[in-house]
């Protein structure tokens, strides 16, 4: 087979994964941003193959749904009741039909696998014109892993299954990590030679390989270069440890690209989010999902966005953020939740213990501290006093609040929408404002204090605030008699 030989690839996707222990299939799982199988499409893509072919059974709607959704291109196929990867190869092939080229085989719980290393995969089997040719890794505890049992003169003879293994093999380190590389036509005729004697009772794709030796053809073996970016994901345990690894893989990415990160262990960024050069990060920070941000944004610490936009010279500390944008050179934080559809234009600011949820905040525009802002559109330079809250909500519809330009709010206002502020007006300390406010109007809502005499005296008596209230009158008299 020469260097020009057309690629398939087989994702394999139909398995439950049991020891995961969870509703959700396994392929579905994400580490970094992204589903299992969807790094694994995303590995199989940078290949350029011909035809990309996902394998699928267990709760074979959503897993398909997720794939067509991160992959439109590839193919769904459904793998019958005869369970084992060779049966789901199977099944592929026949999609494949008369496809005389390279296939690929990939599972869709080994997401850290790169490219390169597939690559290099790929020019060892053509290289040496080889039936078949494995990826194998060396581990110091090989549990749970079929073993690679080489022959005398080191050419790979079979894979053995841990349950089928006896002392002998289950003591050898060098595992088989499910990929493969075939000839389709020596493949297609040999899976038909598989059968279902073993432990599970299944079709091992891993059988064709002693079946090939023992048609004298060739089976090669290359070790991946770090082993463990070729290992699958088996149960929980295994998937944090994947995210570990795809996390400080995606972190020494930014790194080198001129972002500032302090403290890369407590720092999680998905694959799916951008930043600029030039972007600082400081411990504790979450950036998620599609976040992308701008040149000179310093982010954190204890900050999670999630598919937020952040634009340049931003400055976002100590928050919550999800599908919020944030303008260029805003300040939010410290301790600022903003919900979805929050938007803060350039040079705004949402302060310390700030909530806001759909609501459009305007260029200048400063909502400082202790508010709540939702359902709300805020003109350019505005100033809401600390306290301000709008009331949306009338227990049945959600209610816009408008707050024109150049707006100045006392403290502990509160908007009883629907209602608008006009550009230029100011609003009193402690208003409760259900009426729109015309532009350049001071509103007030001001009752008159009463003050009842003697109350502590009849109503708390023998109390510390009693005596403390004596105290001062004696005192205030003292003084008028002197």
């Amino acid at each position: 087979m020469n260097e020009t030989s057309e690629l398939a690839i087989v994702i394999l996707a139909a398995g439950q994964g049991t020891r995961m222990r969870s509703t959700l299939p396994k392929v579905l799982h994400a580490v970094g941003g992204r589903p299992l199988v969807g790094h694994v499409l995303d590995t199989a893509g940078a290949l350029n193959p011909t035809r990309v072919i996902v394998v699928v059974r267990h709760e074979r709607d959503l897993v398909a749904d997720t794939v067509l959704g991160l992959a439109p291109g590839v193919v769904i196929v459904d793998q019958d009741e005869i369970p084992g990867t060779g049966r789901a190869v199977q099944v592929a092939l026949a999609e494949l039909g008369d496809f005389d080229g390279d296939v690929l085989v990939l599972s869709a719980d080994v997401p850290l696998l790169e490219s390169s290393t597939l690559s290099d995969l790929l020019d060892t089997h053509r290289a040496q014109q080889a039936a078949a040719t494995l990826l194998s890794a060396r581990l110091d505890d090989p549990t749970g892993y079929g073993r690679i049992i080489r022959g005398a003169g080191g050419g790979v003879e079979r894979i053995v299954e841990q349950k089928d293994a006896t002392a002998d093999e289950a003591s050898v380190t060098e595992i088989n990590v499910g990929v493969y590389v075939f000839q389709a036509p020596s493949l297609r005729t040999h899976l038909e030679l598989v059968g279902t004697a073993n432990a599970q009772g299944e079709k091992y794709l891993t059988d064709v390989v002693r079946l090939l030796r023992d048609s004298r053809h060739t089976v090669a073996a290359a070790d991946a270069p770090d082993a463990s970016t070729a290992l699958g994901v088996n149960d929980r345990v295994q998937l944090s440890e994947a995210a570990r690894i795809l996390n400080a893989r995606t972190v020494r990415h930014w790194q080198l690209e001129g972002v500032t990160i302090l403290d890369p262990a407590t720092t999680w960024i998905d694959v799916t989010a951008t930043l600029a050069p030039d972007v600082t990060v400081l411990p504790n920070t979450h950036i998620l999902r599609s976040t992308a941000v701008g040149r000179g944004a310093l982010i954190g610490p204890d900050t999670s966005l999630v598919d937020c936009e952040v634009g340049e010279d931003a400055t976002v500390t100590r928050t919550d953020a999800t599908l919020a944008v944030i303008g260029a050179k805003a300040s939010v934080g410290p301790f600022a939740y903003l919900r979805p559809n929050t938007v803060l234009a350039s040079k705004g600011k949402i302060g310390t213990f700030v909530e806001t949820k759909n609501s459009t905040i305007g260029e200048g525009s400063k909502v400082p501290h202790l508010s709540y802002i939702g359902d709300t559109t805020i003109g350019e330079r505005v100033n809401l006093g600390a306290g301000a809250i709008t009331a949306n909500y009338d227990d049945v519809t959600k209610h816009r609040t408008e707050i024109g330009d150049e707006v100045h709010t006392g403290s502990h206002n509160v908007f009883v929408a629907p209602v608008r502020i006009g550009d230029g007006a100011k609003t009193g300390a402690g208003a409760v404002v259900r009426k729109d406010v015309p532009p350049g109007a001071l509103a007030l809502s001001v009752a008159p204090q009463r003050n009842i005499e003697g109350w502590v005296d009849k109503n708390r008596s023998g109390t510390g605030a009693a005596a403390a209230a004596a105290r001062a009158r004696s005192a205030q008299e003292a003084g008028d008699g002197s």
